[in-house]
């Protein structure tokens, strides 16, 4: 039973990644006693054992070596999440307890972090959120230990300019953006604080602008997605009110009556509508939308145009080239979207409207 639990005490203490030093101050004895305890030279009294198996969030089978318990930092996480869910604030003391026994740990450091900026939001004296920031800062150092796709050290710095943000450091939340814009993933934020914030409008205007057309594209694929997959649950109301919202949205982007890049989407989501309108039975009204792409393909292809200024709103990159990536032309587009559904009904709709108008 010694060799056992020396071997467990010294076990839990890597796996916290604690030195013998910070585990010897966190239990409130010397280093000697602990370098003693996990050699076997001594065994912890009786009070110690209890602590010590409270510190390492086990029982005290287990740690005299009966059985290994797992998924002691998840059942932290979830402690974290549900105080955080109601607004406990016992979840700051949950936090610097995980913190004491998980100072190394990059799920406990982020973790905590996320808790304090959490609770800073309307802190008037700012101290939940300058911890939030010493803990982002140290989370960044133990970044090679994340395996969360969704977390980097780019999503660690946004949690930062936040931060900066709540301590009223716009231009220090500005920069940070900045330094981390790859894929221009901040570029709606930075606009916002410079616009609203900040006062900086000319400035603002080209990340504002900038993030205006990659929102709308990501809506688009967002929404036609999404409405696609309500018709396949037979939820065809709520997928026509999706794509008909869209479709409003993108209206206002025209700038005149020419036909321009926002008229070739609108055909796509068009015959998206159409197909749902198959699915329900409708073929007149599969066939009324048809006609209404068949007639915007022609107009678009006639006389295409694929540059961003024809939208109605300033953009600043006057040579950025749009594209769908469905097709060379609107008839392309179209073609694609309709092998994409297999809907041979809709095909056959499609066919005859084009027979006829040859």
């Amino acid at each position: 039973m010694v060799l056992s639990l020396a071997e467990n005490i010294r076990a839990f203490r890597k796996e916290r990644r604690l030195t013998q030093e910070q585990f010897a101050e966190a239990m409130g004895v010397t280093v000697g006693s602990v370098y003693k305890w996990e050699t076997g030279q001594t065994i912890p009294e009786l009070s110690m054992l209890v602590e010590i198996a409270d510190f390492f969030d086990t029982s005290m089978d287990v740690l005299l070596g009966y059985r290994l318990k797992d998924n002691r930092i998840a059942a932290i996480e979830e402690r974290l999440r549900e105080y955080c869910r109601v607004r406990n604030p016992e979840a700051l003391v949950e936090a610097e307890k995980a913190l004491k026994k998980y100072p190394n740990s990059f799920e406990i450091v982020h973790g905590c972090a996320q808790v304090y900026a959490f609770f800073g939001v309307g802190s008037k004296d700012h101290a939940e959120t300058r911890r939030a920031l010493a803990l982002l800062e140290q989370a960044k150092l133990l970044i090679s230990q994340n395996h969360d796709p969704e977390i980097s050290e780019q999503t660690i710095s946004g949690e930062m300019a936040s931060a900066w943000l709540l301590l009223g450091e716009r231009e220090k939340c500005v920069e940070l953006l900045k330094k981390n814009n790859a894929g221009s993933v901040y570029s709606d934020t930075i606009g916002i604080v410079l616009a609203l914030e900040l006062k900086k409008h000319e400035e603002a205007e080209s990340f504002l602008a900038e993030s205006l057309l990659l929102n709308t594209i990501g809506l688009v694929n967002s929404v036609v997605g999404y409405a696609l997959v309500l018709s396949a649950r037979g939820d065809y109301a709520s997928a026509k009110r999706m794509l008909s919202g869209l479709i409003a949205y993108l209206v206002p982007l025209k700038e005149g009556e020419k036909a321009d890049f926002v008229d070739k989407l609108m055909a796509s989501m068009y015959t998206v509508m159409a197909h749902i309108h198959t699915l329900e039975g409708k073929n007149a009204e599969a066939t009324e939308c048809l006609r209404s792409v068949l007639a915007a393909v022609r107009q678009f292809d006639a006389a295409p145009d694929y540059g961003i200024q024809t939208l109605r709103y300033p953009v600043y990159h006057n040579d950025v080239i749009l594209d769908d990536g469905l097709g060379a032309t609107a008839a392309d587009s179209i073609e694609t979207i309709l092998d994409l559904l297999r809907n041979q009904n809709l095909s056959r709709i499609w066919k005859e409207l084009t027979n006829d108008a040859r």
